[in-house]
């Protein structure tokens, strides 16, 4: 992809269905024998993968509209999630949970590691074996067996997301009461939790620290829309404000977003809420500050790179702390690159601005690292080429044609080396 820098954006853009919302509830087709229709799914390649691996698994899954898809799990014809799908998408593994509700075992790859940090499946297993499930670990899969799930009280000793989820669909039929505590409160668990009421579960606490889960015997069909995605909204809202543009999110999940609106008006960007949309504009100086990583309500690790982008323009020095992936720094040797002044310290990262950035061959370590390289090409003064952006298209969809709408100049090339 190759980026022209130096074009304020300016406009209206809409946003996609989440991605980090979309999979799971995918994974949750699994619970029943009966359809269930999802609408605002977002055209991803890690969306593309999850159809690939219930299908697998024996799920009927079809695109019934644009942004519309219909999944129909009327009969299970296999217990294992292969390696060569777990090891593409990581929220693969959360098949675990729902597919051992419904047949009662399940194999799945673990994931291993990834580039931003180990990612253990720890706190997945030992929540789901509180539940009554026999876990096993062989040839590099996880087998599970369990005649019946029986509820049961799990402490997470960090609130994962994907763990609370893989536990949450466990749960929904199993015997008696389950109590998730230091539970993830995102509101993609959120999100997943509506669907499962709909389908039938009976779930409370959603949102906060404790999720109380009485089983029911069995689930049936429903029809959700998908929560548009904050961290697209989030990206929109650095892109406007390190081009030193003006641009309105239609779409945008306001309520979900409060810290990142609150940090980037710290550094300045005058952020106005609107009822479900935002308007964003930045002023000419932007103010440096410090920012750290945290489960939400905090501020989201999946932003963190485009804030250090951002931050290569404020006038003075701001300290960036990692605190949720230990690896989550690598887009910092690429900005450097580009001329930005960044200095790492374990898992903080020291930025001082202003700093003239000027396009460069950059390369993405990660999905969100290629969004805060694209932000950084945005404002460079000269073109900016990203390699590796099959990492971006697992996460955003058609941000390319979204961005050229607001005014930027960006191209996709072939990679005659590849």
């Amino acid at each position: 992809m190759i980026i022209h820098g130096g074009a304020p954006l300016r406009g209206t853009v809409s946003l996609s269905g989440s991605k980090n919302a979309a999979l799971p509830i995918m994974m949750a087709s699994l619970l029943t024998a009966e359809p269930l229709t999802l609408r605002n799914v977002p055209r991803l390649r890690d969306v593309k993968t999850a159809m690939e691996l219930l299908g697998q698994l024996g799920v009927a899954v079809r695109w019934t509209g644009e942004h519309d898809v219909e999944l129909c799990a009327a009969k299970i014809s296999s217990h294992e999630a292969p390696y060569e799908l777990v090891k593409t998408m990581r929220a693969s593994f959360v098949v675990l949970g729902p597919l051992l509700a419904r047949t009662g075992r399940a194999r799945v790859s673990t994931p291993g590691g990834c580039a931003i940090g180990a990612r253990p499946v720890n706190l997945h297993i030992t929540g789901i074996r509180a539940l009554g499930s026999k876990i096993q670990f062989r040839h590099g899969y996880v087998e599970a067996h369990a005649e019946k799930l029986t509820g049961g009280r799990i402490w997470l000793d960090s609130p994962s997301v994907g763990a609370t989820q893989n536990i949450m669909m466990a749960a929904v039929t199993a015997r008696g009461r389950t109590l998730i505590e230091n539970a993830a409160r995102e509101p993609e668990v959120q999100d997943l939790a509506r669907v499962l009421v709909k389908m039938g579960a009976q779930i409370s606490g959603s949102g906060s620290h404790v999720i109380e889960i009485e089983g029911v015997e069995k689930l049936h069909g429903a029809e959700h829309e998908i929560i548009c995605d904050r961290i697209e909204a989030g990206s929109m809202m650095v892109a406007a404000a390190i081009t030193g543009g003006d641009v309105k999110i239609s779409n945008a999940p306001v309520a979900d977003l409060e810290a990142v609106i609150a940090k980037l008006r710290e550094t300045g960007v005058r952020v106005e809420a609107n009822g479900h949309g935002l308007r964003v504009a930045r002023p000419a100086t932007l103010v440096p500050i410090e920012l750290r990583t945290l489960p939400y309500p905090g501020f989201p690790t999946d932003l963190q790179a485009q804030m250090m982008a951002l931050l290569t323009q404020a006038d003075g020095t701001s300290v960036i702390t990692e605190t949720i992936f230990e690896n989550r720094f690598m887009h910092a040797q690429e900005l450097a690159r580009m001329g930005a002044d960044i200095l790492m310290k374990g898992n903080t990262a020291i930025v001082r601005g202003p700093s003239e950035l000027c396009g460069a061959p950059v390369m993405a370590t990660d999905l969100r690292a290629s969004m805060g390289l694209i932000l950084a090409g945005l404002a460079a003064e000269t073109a900016t080429e990203l390699s590796r952006i099959y990492h971006l298209d697992r996460g955003y969809e058609a941000l390319d044609a979204k961005l050229t709408a607001l005014g930027a100049q960006i191209e996709r090339v072939k990679d005659d080396s590849l």
